[in-house]
């Protein structure tokens, strides 16, 4: 028995334009996807439900090749500033989470962004010691490659004048001296996960159930996470996870493997779940741009007196891309600046993965003309951040420089020269909407000055292009295009419905304006908009 769905627009993905007046489906499988009468001719007897359409415009399930849906959950329950402008605001938000924290508990909050303040710059723990001198504070920067603490953080962390940077990361200081409270990459890890007191399992589910329900309302069906090694003991976020994700919140989680918890890992022999698959060996090579911590072959425009971290030597590198071998394991490996990229295709070129295997270099933003020429016939697909085009426009170019910007977020470049590319978030440090990422990858408008038109805009993809990141991109990306990504027999019945047609917009922006109408996952719906 199964369920026709008809009575829309249907996209398969298998090509630009390519349509289908209807699909049956059984279980959570796609049995039929093509002419609607010769289905109910072919399968009549078996259908036992209808679901009419409306109307509305129906693709492959969309998923987020990128992202980290714990911190999203957590994002969601905690103090955030990602939408706010001011310093005023910021204090703001923060007295009141104070005033309901008892004091010696900490006080967390997230996404602050100065690109986006009024002010230009964020304020100094000086600001947060005059809030409280009884609450150990941490405010992480939007890119979550740096953190503002206060003293009492500072304190409990052990952290003081004379506290030396630690390898990959930097203890921010005043002209004078002393300790400006910010630290960057690896720094940051000695308050983050050496002195907060590690979190529960239902802490964790209840972030993580938060998390999967919000995907659900904007069209996401699964995603590709890395959450394995930010929560004290390995299998907490592994129980969590096993515990969530059911017949109930059918959410299709792809996890990859953080490189210090690998040994842990494999040596307990974690196996697959219905709803969990585990993959690459995580590595980060680099920082982010926003704190100048993205490794460059050349000193940043605005800083002459900086090139960025490189979270491993050359060496380290090489050795911890053989260790991933040595597990049979494929890479997934953060490289932002264009120093930590060749450094990435280094180790590649000298230990590449087995055959029919294929890296992951997530995020790829700062790139040269040499090494998308080595890229180009390498077992690597490139997992990018489209929405990045709008958080980081226009002050990027004053950051970099407007040369180096014109093979920065290439998208169209690396898509045109054959590159594979999948499509995802970051998400909690951009909006999980995959519709943003789209509308960014069509107009690459800033969200800063949204009435200039698009930057470098012969980076700009199709709609077609830009959907195809977050479908068949998606599934590329862990070897599953034979089964999901696409609207095809055979295929998983993962559906994002959505209340307008992107394909035939006269303007792009109306992207911003599209809802999802459903969210169908393993058959199932799981998300349905109030007026649908």
């Amino acid at each position: 028995m199964g369920t026709l769905w008809h009575g829309g627009t249907i996209y398969t993905m298998e090509g630009e334009n390519k349509q289908v007046e209807a699909i049956y489906t059984a279980g959570n499988k796609i049995e039929a996807a093509g002419d609607e009468k010769a289905i109910r001719a072919a399968y009549g007897d078996t259908i036992d439900e209808e679901i009419y359409l409306k109307g509305k415009t129906v693709f492959p399930g969309f998923v987020d090749s990128h992202l980290h849906l714990i911190g999203h959950g957590e994002k969601l329950m905690r103090l955030d500033f990602s939408d706010m402008e001011s310093h005023e605001a910021i204090k703001a938000a923060l007295a009141g989470k104070i005033a309901e924290t008892a004091p010696g508990e900490w006080v967390i909050g997230e996404g602050w962004n100065e690109n986006q303040l009024g002010e230009g710059w964020m304020f100094d723990r000086a600001v947060l010691d005059e809030m409280s001198a009884e609450h150990p504070i941490v405010l992480k920067r939007i890119c979550r490659h740096a953190i503002l603490a206060n003293s009492a953080a500072l304190r409990l962390a052990g952290i003081e004048e004379e506290t030396a940077d630690p390898a990959g990361g930097i203890i921010g200081r005043r002209e004078d001296g002393s300790l400006s409270g910010f630290l960057m990459d690896r720094a940051q890890d000695i308050v983050l996960f050496e002195t907060i007191p590690p979190v529960s399992k239902e802490y964790l589910k209840k972030a993580l159930s938060k998390a999967v329900q919000d995907c659900f309302t904007y069209g996401l069906t699964g995603g590709h996470s890395e959450d394995l090694s930010y929560y004290g003991a390995m299998q907490l976020p592994i129980d969590a996870y096993n515990e969530v994700l059911s017949e109930d919140m059918p959410f299709k989680a792809h996890l990859l493997i953080h490189h210090l918890v690998i040994d842990e890992f494999e040596q307990n022999r974690i196996e697959d779940q219905r709803f969990i698959e585990y993959g690459a060996m995580k590595i980060f090579a680099d920082g982010a741009l926003g704190g100048r911590t993205a490794l460059l072959s050349e000193p940043y425009s605005d800083d002459p007196h900086v090139k960025g971290v490189a979270v491993h030597t050359q060496k380290e590198l090489n050795e911890l891309i053989v260790k991933a071998r040595s597990y049979n394991r494929e890479i997934a490996i953060h490289v932002i600046g264009d120093q930590a990229f060749e450094m990435a295709l280094n180790a590649v070129e000298l230990h590449p993965p087995a055959i029919g295997k294929r890296d992951r270099f997530i995020h790829a933003q700062i790139l040269r003309p040499d090494l998308i020429e080595r890229l180009q016939n390498m077992p690597i697909i490139l997992d990018i951040q489209p929405r990045f085009t709008a958080s980081d426009f226009p002050w990027i170019i004053e950051r970099l420089g407007e040369e180096r910007v014109k093979t920065s977020f290439a998208w169209k470049t690396l898509i045109d020269r054959g590159i594979p590319c999948a499509g995802g978030s970051d998400a909690p440090i951009e909006p999980i909407d995959p519709l943003l990422g789209i509308h960014a990858a069509v107009t690459r408008k800033s969200i800063h000055t949204p009435e200039e038109p698009g930057y470098f805009m012969k980076e700009a993809l199709s709609t077609y292009e830009a959907i195809k990141l977050y479908t068949i991109g998606s599934a590329a990306a862990i070897h599953k295009e034979h089964e999901r990504g696409k609207i095809q027999p055979g295929f998983d019945a993962d559906f994002t419905i959505l209340d307008c047609n992107p394909f035939t917009m006269e303007d792009p922006d109306e992207l911003l304006k599209t809802k999802v109408a459903m969210t169908v996952a393993e058959g199932k719906v799981v998300y349905e908009k109030a007026d649908f």
